[in-house]
C-alpha cells in the first residue's frame, strides 16, 4: 500500500500530466454555449461513428502509454494496482480538459470484456487479448440478445456446432452496439440443444470481419442508427476462440452482465449532473417540488458512483460480482428516469419545441432514449428476480 499516492497527490498527478497532453476546456463550454447534445444513444451516419471512434482510441492508447489508463488493473496488464475509485478520481481531473467522450464500445471493451477474459480465458487469451482490449487497440461488441430470446437470454438460438478443431456459427443477434467498429464480437451460443437451456451454452470471441458475418444498422425513434443486427452465416471460430468451457457459457454470460451491469455506475450521469446545472441556471425561482426533485436527483449521482465502485472493485480482483450488480442496473435506470422527470418539470413546453433555444429540444433525446436502458443489459424485472433468489432466497421460477 506504500506505493499508493494519497488522493490529493494522485490528483494533483493527473492534472499535471493531463495540462501536458490536452488542452483545458475553453470558458465557450460555459453554461449556455458549446454542444447542448444529451443523447443517450448517438445519431451518427457509419462515417461519423468510425470517425469519432478513431479519435477517442487515440486518446484511450495515449493515456495507456503515459500509465492513465487501466489505472486498477495489475501491472501484468499495463496498470497500476491502484484502488477502484482512483478511476473516478482521474476521471473528474479529465472532465476539466477537452478530451473525447467515449462512446459505448469503449467501455464495453475495457470494463466489461477485458475483465471476463481475465476471469475465464486461458493465459494464451489473457495475453492476446486483454492488454490490447485495455489500451483499444482493439474493441469488442457484445452478441447477445436475440429476436426469439427476448429477456431470457438463456433461451439463445444461435447455433455452434463442433467441426474439429473449430466451430461453425449461425444465427441472428440484435441491439448490438458498435458493431461495426469493433474487432471481436463476444457470441453466446447453444452448443447442446438436448439439456436443460442454461447448461447448452458456450462463448465464443467472433472476428468481426470473418467471412459470413453481416451488420445490418437498425434505426431508432430519435433517427440514429446507434444499434444493429448482426448475421452470422457459416462463420468458422477456433476453439482457441472458445470462452471458457464448453457448456459453461452461461457462468461466462453472466460475468459479462454483472460488469455491464458494473457500467450503472456512470451510466446516465452525465445526463444527470447536467439536469441539475439546468435547475441551477433556470432563469426563473424553482418551485418547492422543482427543489426535491434536483436534490433527489443530486443525492441519487452520489449514490449511484459508490454503487459502481463496489461492483468494479469485484471485477477487477478477479470475482464474479454478486447481486450487488443488480442494484446498481435498477438503481441506474431509475436515476435515468427521475433526470427525465426534473426535465420536465423545469421546461415545460419549452422542451418540446425545436426554436433553437440551447439547452431546450435537445433534452428529447434524453426522453425518448432513457427507457431503453431499462431492457438494456437485463431488464428491470430480470433484476429484481436476480435479487428475489439470490438476496431474499425465493423460490426460482421453474424451467421452461
Amino acid at each position: 500500500m506504500s506505493d499508493i499516492p494519497a488522493p490529493e497527490k494522485f490528483r494533483a498527478e493527473a492534472a499535471d500530466w493531463l495540462a501536458s497532453a490536452a488542452r483545458p476546456r475553453q470558458a465557450s463550454g460555459a453554461w449556455g454555449t458549446g454542444d447542448d447534445s444529451v443523447a443517450v444513444f448517438e445519431n451518427w451516419s457509419e462515417e461519423e461513428e468510425r470517425e469519432h471512434t478513431e479519435r477517442i482510441r487515440a486518446w484511450e492508447m495515449t493515456r495507456y502509454d503515459a500509465g492513465w489508463g487501466a489505472l486498477s488493473w495489475p501491472e501484468e496488464f499495463g496498470g497500476r494496482g491502484l484502488p477502484v475509485f482512483y478511476e473516478q478520481l482521474y476521471r473528474q481531473e479529465e472532465a476539466a480538459f477537452d478530451v473525447p467522450r467515449r462512446t459505448e464500445i469503449f467501455p464495453v471493451t475495457q470494463q466489461l470484456v477485458a475483465p471476463a477474459i481475465r476471469i475465464w480465458g486461458t493465459p494464451e487469451q489473457q495475453g492476446r487479448w486483454i492488454r490490447p482490449m485495455l489500451r483499444t487497440d482493439q474493441l469488442a461488441c457484445q452478441l447477445f440478445s436475440e429476436t426469439e430470446a427476448g429477456s431470457d437470454l438463456a433461451a439463445v438460438r444461435t447455433r455452434a456446432v463442433r467441426d474439429g478443431d473449430n466451430w461453425v456459427l449461425d444465427g441472428h443477434k440484435v441491439w448490438t452496439s458498435g458493431a461495426t467498429v469493433a474487432s471481436w464480437g463476444v457470441a453466446v451460443c447453444r452448443t447442446d440443444p438436448d439439456v436443460r437451456k442454461h447448461a447448452g451454452i458456450t462463448v465464443f470471441m467472433v472476428p468481426m470481419d470473418a467471412p459470413g458475418v453481416t451488420i445490418r444498422p437498425i434505426r431508432q425513434m430519435t433517427g440514429g442508427t446507434s444499434f444493429n443486427e448482426v448475421y452470422l452465416d457459416g462463420v468458422v471460430v477456433p476453439d482457441t476462440d472458445r470462452l471458457g468451457p464448453i457448456g459453461e457459457g452461461w457462468r461466462v454470460t453472466l460475468t459479462v452482465l454483472a460488469a455491464e451491469r458494473l457500467d450503472s455506475g456512470s451510466l446516465g450521469l452525465d445526463n444527470a449532473d447536467r439536469a441539475i446545472e439546468l435547475a441551477r441556471h433556470l432563469p426563473r425561482p424553482l418551485t418547492g417540488h422543482e427543489q426535491n426533485l434536483a436534490a433527489d436527483l443530486y443525492v441519487r449521482t452520489l449514490v449511484q458512483r459508490v454503487i459502481g465502485l463496489r461492483v468494479t472493485a469485484a471485477l477487477v480482483s478477479g470475482r464474479e460480482p454478486g447481486a450487488e450488480a443488480s442494484v446498481g442496473k435498477l438503481y441506474a435506470t431509475e436515476t435515468m428516469r427521475r433526470t427525465s422527470d426534473l426535465v420536465l418539470q423545469l421546461l415545460g413546453p419549452r422542451l418540446v419545441a425545436d426554436t433553437g433555444e440551447w439547452g431546450t429540444f435537445a433534452w428529447t433525446e434524453q426522453l425518448l432514449g432513457a427507457p431503453g436502458y431499462s431492457i438494456a443489459g437485463g431488464t428491470d424485472e430480470i433484476q429484481r428476480t436476480i435479487l428475489s433468489e439470490r438476496v431474499l432466497g425465493l423460490p426460482k421460477e421453474p424451467s421452461r
